[in-house]
């Protein structure tokens, strides 16, 4: 009798997010969907009892991940790939295994310095004198203790990497300079910090200076509800020089106290799992990853996948230069032999065989290629009314921006006015100024809803919100926000559409498919096209047909987006009759500001 495997699942999730915790390819689910009457797309929502019967399909028991909920502050959550999940393990099996810490702060704080100093007071036992490697994580001693800090370059790859699944981070230290204060990037760092559900250590850095103002900064942080406990809260502190090393010491003893309550585990004896830190193409080496091992062993040999890459482990070097035949819990290592580079934040795990990697491999780029032509779906104002969650109550997380405090303020105590026992509202983050990158990204990873008071977005927030499918919104008089919010509750929202002019094609060739025009061979003479835009079909000055860009190419590389004055093949939902000359008009649908 076939072994049946538990595996937990969230109240909702997209077909895609379902098939990677399934390991089949994305087409293998939606094929079983449909064969039982449900229509549905790779990044189509699906709830908790549709996808607990694809999961029995596929040998799966499910259980709610809501059933024994986590330790998770508002809004967030520590987001748990199956993968590396313990619940499965032999709990006599699990050994302690040392901390993973990642240092976050504003970029003129010391957060460098401070690693810099910590790594060359403290390498790892027996690595003294080696050569150190720029792998983006490494380990330091502590009195025969070990603790692997990631160097990440900020905390939008913070962030990031927990957006796709990987929860690498046991402790985080906040870095915050004695003389300037909290800054702007120092909240968005707590408000990440949050998110991800990890304890904080706050390291008050450059204390040595003669400006240095440490009670002021313990009030800015006190206010900001991160509490020094030598002002009562729970909050560790200590003060420190990366230039004097001045509370080196301190911080990594409590690191370790902080990492003792926690208390992680791993199953060094299993095959391992792990998450790609960082990875690129280097000459002589080809494909590299910095991986971080989080359960298992992984050994020189082993067959491995991560993402949609697969290869043999050729290689184990340590941040010292240093090769090893094996890599156990929490230890960075760079992994070559891999057949391909793989993307940060993928889980690399190790496979019985040569065959079974390549060929999960090969489903996963399969899947990948399919969600290309499909835009991530997220939750929107509009969808509010026919949410569900367990127990009845609905959930809706908020990010608000506003252009000054006493407008945040205002708003915030608008929301709070709200009372409805079928909704509970959590303001996930918030902050002065426009609509960021960072702000996209957190409200992506925490199912957020972004509003802007009085504030625009930047280029780069745009751009992130239309490929993440994040819904960002802009009001400029505060009664509408509560307004839009009460109607969605009650389901008589009924958001305003307009369109939105993108750019313009020229057909200068047709390709046929099957006997049929298919492919616009166009040139982009206006504007720019991108994948998922809606494209009008004009011939002699008036409209024939209406679609959606079902793939947009160049060469035969699928792409996101063609600029004016470049060539493109072009598909467009249900319409195979292009001929030389159309015009083909590229626009969006947006929701109208109110």
């Amino acid at each position: 009798m076939a072994t049946v495997k538990k595996i937990r699942l969230p109240a909702a999730l997209t077909v895609k997010e379902l098939a990677d915790r399934l390991s089949v390819s994305g087409a293998q689910v939606v094929k079983y969907l449909m064969s039982n009457g449900v229509t549905a797309t790779l990044n189509a929502s699906i709830d908790f009892d549709t996808a607990a019967l694809a999961a029995d399909h596929f040998g799966f028991e499910a259980e709610s991940e809501d059933a024994a909920p986590a330790r998770a502050p508002a809004g967030g959550g520590r987001a748990r790939h199956p993968l590396l999940d313990l619940s499965g393990e032999d709990p006599k099996a699990l050994v302690p295994r040392p901390p993973v810490v990642a240092v976050l702060g504003h970029v003129d704080h010391g957060k460098t310095s401070l690693l810099d100093h910590i790594r060359q007071s403290r390498v790892a036992a027996g690595e003294a004198g080696g050569i150190t490697q720029r792998i983006g994580a490494y380990q330091v001693d502590k009195n025969g203790r070990l603790i692997t800090f990631i160097d990440t370059p900020g905390h939008e790859a913070f962030t990031a990497m927990r957006a796709r699944g990987a929860d690498v981070t046991d402790v985080a230290v906040l870095v915050v300079a004695a003389d300037d204060g909290v800054m702007p990037q120092t909240d968005e760092a707590i408000q990440h910090i949050r998110a991800a559900g990890v304890p904080i250590v706050v390291a008050l850095n450059k204390i040595d200076r003669d400006n240095a103002n440490p009670d002021r900064v313990l009030q800015q942080l006190s206010e900001r509800e991160v509490i020094p406990e030598e002002y009562g809260g729970t909050t560790p502190l200590v003060r420190t020089s990366a230039r004097t090393g001045q509370g080196i010491d301190d911080l990594l003893d409590v690191i370790l106290l902080v990492s003792d309550i926690e208390e992680p585990k791993a199953n060094p004896k299993r095959p391992a799992v792990g998450t790609v830190i960082d990875s690129r193409l280097e000459r002589g080496r080809g494909p590299i990853a910095t991986v971080l091992v989080q359960n298992g062993t992984l050994r020189v040999g082993d067959q491995v996948v991560a993402g949609a890459v697969h290869g043999t482990v050729r290689a184990l070097v340590t941040d010292a230069g240093k090769r090893v035949k094996e890599a156990g819990p929490s230890m960075p290592v760079v992994v070559t032999g891999l057949r391909d580079v793989a993307v940060a934040g993928d889980i690399l795990q190790v496979m019985d065989s040569e065959r079974a990697a390549r060929t999960l491999a090969e489903q996963r780029a399969t899947t990948q290629r399919q969600a290309i032509a499909q835009p991530v779906r997220r939750i929107t104002l509009a969808d509010l009314a026919t949410q569900t969650t367990d127990g009845g109550i609905k959930r809706l997380n908020l990010l608000i921006k506003a252009e000054a405090n006493g407008s945040l303020e205002a708003v915030r105590g608008q929301i709070t006015k709200i009372d409805d026992p079928t909704v509970r509202i959590e303001v996930v983050a918030d902050g002065v100024g426009a609509v960021t990158e960072s702000d996209v990204n957190l409200a992506a990873v925490t199912d957020s809803i972004v509003i802007g008071f009085n504030v625009r977005p930047d280029p780069a927030a745009k751009a992130a919100a239309e490929t993440q499918g994040v819904d960002v919104r802009y009001y400029e008089v505060i009664y509408q926000i509560t307004d839009d919010i009460e109607k969605a509750i009650k389901g008589l929202y009924e958001p305003t559409f307009v369109e939105v002019f993108q750019g313009r094609a020229e057909v200068r060739r047709v390709f046929t498919v099957d006997g049929r025009n298919a492919i616009a061979g166009s040139h982009v003479v206006e504007g720019r096209i991108t994948r998922g835009a809606t494209i009008r079909v004009m011939r002699d000055g008036g409209e024939i047909h209406k679609g959606r860009i079902e793939r947009l190419r160049r060469f035969k590389d699928d792409v996101r987006e063609v600029a004016q004055g470049f060539d493109c093949g072009i598909t467009v939902e249900d319409f195979t009759d292009f001929q030389e000359g159309d015009l083909l008009e590229a626009y969006t649908v947006e929701q109208q500001n109110l």
